[in-house]
């Protein structure tokens, strides 16, 4: 609708206009405050600029008033547009909200270390990055998902070490466990079933460790993989960190083409202070051995020579430093950083009851994503950890989301999709039956309540640009409460209003399907 008055206004002004939202639906559904920037150029007051705008839009059949109102104009949109629009996107469901963006877009996300089972605070990064996907592609553009998996370095050689000892406790070795290891059940679980596969006699010495390593490693890919499945969470691609090392001397060659590396204290150091970073970053150790971010340095190397028009990733608030010593690095590579683009998930905390949730057994000091899945269902899970912006605190109590009333925010949401349902078979009617009547002569509440049905394309574009999923979390909470509101006070059946009623109720359900799918949540037609 929005795009439609913007083409409107820009055939009959020669130009683009600003489109606002009126504080009051009384003053329209749209409002542009055009003439005040015109006011200028045309030596006149914004209020007499309004006014012959708003006398040029007298004869447009999408409009059934416009109105000027201290300086801006006020459109109001007529019953046979909002008709149109609603019979056009009942039919064309897949349509609806869509667009032909045609952006390429690499975006990677949740790339966990394969050192232990995903954990709450890798889930809500993992549904921001799955949402962001469905929107994107709803939307016309073509995102590539991609799992960056983190399997060089100290942390896997300490995963292996850590089966490793497991195991040798576990055929009645007394063990010294060193100061650094990883705990959790899931080690114990790992260790048995190493002994299983390699048998018992295999426990000793350091070729042991660094195969466990690597099989532990994959163990561990395994499971995350598996987790994500259970939540319809799936990638497109996976890049291994170990495999990118045999172009690292290509890329350092290049950083010191561009005078990108300078050597200090037996160190190879990155110069990324140049481009905006608060110190320049040691990239080679003094025994030749290259640093985390020597890897992320070939990673972006790596992802720019594909070739995509922009990269998005999305990390842990932690890893808010990263962002200026890797876009220093792409610059001295030779790519535009700003085609880069990184969101930041901040840590959820979860309550229970009104209490802290308890730390997981099985993984030792973190609370796993799986079993909030168990507690809670995926789609709960999806919804509240999309809830709020990515980069602010986010808490709620589980116990919330398992009651069956206006408190839980998805029952609420699928409750009126599912009342349309329940509506229809009450009426013994089908959609077929309904999906042509005018959507004429309705009273005020019902036009309203059509207008907000029908804005679900706006959300969805916002929500994405901006890149703030919440957008429409809240727009279904709003539209859900909107029809429960409108239900419990206008009957439907057996009324004048019958068929127009259970066709404007059909524009509901829409826009809650069609919403709750691009978050990942299918819609329920029975509670």
């Amino acid at each position: 609708m929005k795009k439609k008055v913007q083409q409107e206004l820009k055939k009959v002004l020669g130009k683009d206009a600003l489109l606002e939202k009126p504080k009051e639906k009384k003053f329209g559904h749209y409002a542009t405050p055009i003439a005040f920037s015109l006011a200028k150029e045309l030596r006149r007051s914004p209020m007499q600029i309004a006014e012959e705008i708003a006398k040029s839009f007298e004869e447009s059949p999408i409009f059934e008033k416009v109105e000027p109102l201290k300086g801006y104009v006020n459109f109001k949109l007529s019953e046979s547009f909002l008709d149109e629009y609603a019979t056009w996107a009942l039919k064309n469901e897949e349509r609806f909200g869509a667009d032909e963006q045609g952006e390429k877009i690499l975006l990677e996300f949740v790339s966990a270390n394969p050192t232990g089972p995903l954990h709450i605070g890798h889930a809500r990064g993992a549904v921001l990055g799955d949402a962001l996907a469905r929107l994107g592609r709803h939307l016309g553009n073509k995102i590539q998902k991609e799992y960056y998996i983190n399997d060089a370095g100290n942390q896997i050689y300490l995963l292996g070490l850590s089966i490793y000892l497991a195991a040798k406790e576990e055929l009645g070795k007394e063990i010294q466990w060193p100061e650094e290891y990883y705990r959790g059940d899931y080690i114990k679980d790992l260790a048995k079933k190493a002994i299983e596969v390699f048998g018992s006699e295999f426990f000793t010495g350091e070729e042991a460790i660094e195969k466990l390593a690597s099989w532990g490693k994959d163990q561990m890919m395994e499971l995350i993989v598996h987790d994500l499945e259970q939540v319809g969470i799936e990638f497109d691609s996976f890049v291994s960190e170990k495999s990118l090392y045999e172009k690292w001397d290509e890329v350092l060659e290049i950083l010191k083409e561009h005078g990108a590396i300078y050597e200090k204290e037996g160190k190879l150091w990155l110069r990324s202070t140049e481009y905006g970073d608060e110190k320049d970053r040691v990239v080679v150790r003094e025994d030749g051995r290259p640093t985390y971010l020597a890897g992320d340095i070939i990673y972006h190397y790596q992802k720019f020579g594909r070739g995509f028009d922009r990269y998005i990733n999305i990390w842990g608030a932690d890893h808010h430093g990263y962002i200026a010593r890797v876009k220093a690095a792409i610059k001295f590579l030779g790519y535009d950083p700003d085609r880069l683009e990184v969101l930041l998930a901040q840590m959820v905390s979860l309550l229970k009851g009104g209490e802290p949730y308890k730390m997981s057994k099985r993984a030792g000091n973190f609370i796993l994503m799986s079993e909030i899945v168990e507690e809670i269902g995926p789609d709960a899970m999806r919804f509240m950890f999309l809830s709020k912006k990515a980069d602010t605190h986010l808490e709620f109590d589980i116990d919330i989301l398992k009651k069956e009333d206006a408190s839980n925010p998805v029952y609420y949401i699928n409750y009126a999709h599912a009342r349309v349902h329940s509506v229809f078979a009450k009426a013994g009617k089908s959609i077929e039956d309904v999906v042509d009547v005018p959507l004429i002569g309705l009273p005020q509440e019902a036009k309203d309540l059509l207008f907000d049905a029908l804005v679900l394309p706006e959300v969805i574009e916002d929500a994405y640009a901006k890149r703030e999923i919440q957008r429409l979390t809240d727009y279904l909470k709003f539209l859900a409460a909107q029809f429960h509101s409108f239900y419990n006070k206008h009957k439907a059946i057996g009324t004048e209003y019958e068929d127009r009623y259970l066709k404007l109720f059909l524009v509901v359900a829409l826009s809650i399907r069609v919403g709750l799918g691009l978050l990942g949540i299918e819609a329920k037609k029975r509670m």
